[in-house]
């Protein structure tokens, strides 16, 4: 989103050497091909994003603070004061608006040294650069921000070992110890950041940030049901370290069946134990899974694999669509942690036309409408099954270049920025559709969505 990838002594990041998203192979160094190191120029169009954000009605706004425009190797001694002014302007920005700041420490951009000189999150000695790090923000921003994201989609590192570990061993090399152990280090190190800012900033609320995806049988067959419920610990572990403050017993017994020993010291074990006050999760997609090797395809573009739902549709990105999922996933883990949950990213990811409309150039994305109202009606329904939902932040509110695919054409926000796939526009701001629709949805508190059969 930010852009200005070498501006005021920002340093390089895991995302400026992957030009072609993270399913293609990355460069040594920012190629200029990259659509991704101009991005939509939110570094310097901040103040008029925040604007529309507001004219939206927004309460709260996600961001991420780059790492890399922090601390330029990771490993540095010193901030970057220029890195940390920006941020500041971005504060006064919501300040002026009144929009509460919900900050994620580290989005899938860990500074590329970081990468290349200890193998990512594979070292032990990330942990003290990443408690560096955050004793700058917290010092910084801590009387300015009270919502706090440690890591995104933490368990995105079983799957995407570089974006979500900056490890550069290739995935298929990746040994079973060396994931584990990294994924180790980042629990340690997001329980360390729970526990300084406990100490540090009283008031401060702290949560996990995970990638949920509930896993349904793809039969009533008990096999299937059992494959389901292994794909779902697979995802549960980062949420039960978490909340629980240790491992839970399917997890140390996948270890031990895989012959995976831990280097976990009783420092660790402690730090463990400072458990967050929230979770928070992106939902896009539900899978199923199944116990018969006969039907191993996966879905179609389901970004962690699975069996394709049959009663399901998809977007134009083979993503299956599964409004009832967020309601189901919502009580899944109220039932198991029972912490209050802030839905953090969910969006559909479309291509979107321009169009003129009264002399107003906008989008006509009914079909994301259509998508967020279901969404936000199984919320409705969740909080009615008495789940604590803290707020909804939608992916992602304006027009950015997709992590998986590096595409400015698969659009998911309310307003729509003039760049395509090749880098060409003017990175104008326009208004869709949608802009209006949800700035009703805040004003109403929900009251102006529509269920299935057109009740409000």
């Amino acid at each position: 989103m930010e852009g200005a990838h070498d501006a005021d002594g920002k340093g390089v990041s895991i995302q400026d050497v992957l030009p072609r998203g993270l399913m293609a192979p990355r460069t040594a160094r920012p190629t200029p091909d990259n659509l991704k190191l101009e991005a939509i120029d939110f570094y310097h169009r901040y103040a008029e994003d925040i604007a529309l954000f507001a004219e939206m009605g927004f309460k709260v706004f996600r961001f991420s603070i780059a790492w890399s425009r922090i601390f330029p190797n990771g490993d540095d001694e010193l901030p970057n004061e220029a890195g940390l002014a920006f941020y500041d302007r971005v504060l006064d920005e919501l300040e002026k608006h009144g929009i509460e700041p919900l900050v994620t420490i580290s989005h899938y951009e860990t500074p590329l040294a970081l990468a290349e000189k200890y193998n990512g999150w594979t070292s032990r000695e990330l942990i003290g650069f990443y408690e560096r790090y955050v004793r700058v923000l917290f010092d910084r921003y801590g009387h300015r921000v009270k919502y706090w994201l440690t890591f995104n989609e933490i368990n995105s590192l079983l799957h995407f070992p570089i974006i979500g570990g900056a490890i550069l061993t290739p995935k298929e090399e990746l040994s079973r110890q060396d994931l584990f152990q990294a994924i180790h280090h980042e629990l340690v190190a997001s329980a360390l950041a729970t526990r300084i800012a406990h100490e540090t900033m009283p008031d401060a609320q702290v949560g996990c940030m995970v990638l949920a995806v509930p896993v349904y049988p793809l039969t009533p067959d008990p096999a299937d049901v059992l494959a389901a419920l292994d794909a779902d610990h697979a995802n549960l572990i980062f949420g039960d370290v978490h909340v629980r403050g240790t491992y839970p017993g399917y997890a140390l017994r996948y270890m031990r069946e895989n012959g995976i020993e831990l280097d976990i010291t009783d420092e660790d074990r402690e730090i463990l134990e400072n458990t967050v006050d929230f979770v928070s999760f992106s939902y896009y997609m539900s899978i199923c899974e199944t116990g018969d090797p006969e039907q191993r395809p996966t879905g179609e573009g389901n970004i962690i694999g699975g069996v394709r739902n049959p009663t399901l549709q998809a977007s134009e990105w083979g993503w299956q669509i599964d409004p009832a999922g967020l309601r189901v996933v919502l009580n899944q883990f109220w039932d198991r942690w029972q912490k209050p949950l802030f839905i953090v990213e969910n969006g559909l990811g479309a291509k979107d036309e321009l169009i003129e409309v009264d002399g107003r150039t906008t989008v006509n994305d009914d079909y994301r409408i259509a998508y967020l109202n279901d969404h936000l009606v199984q919320v409705s329904e969740a909080i009615a099954d008495g789940v604590d939902v803290l707020g909804y932040t939608p992916w992602g509110c304006i027009d950015l270049v997709s992590a998986s695919t590096a595409q400015m054409s698969k659009r998911y926000g309310f307003i729509y920025v003039d760049r395509d796939d090749e880098g060409d526009g003017t990175l104008a701001r326009h208004r869709k559709k949608s802009f209006d629709w949800y700035a009703d949805v805040i004003r109403s508190n929900g009251a102006s969505l529509r269920r299935g059969d057109g009740r409000p």
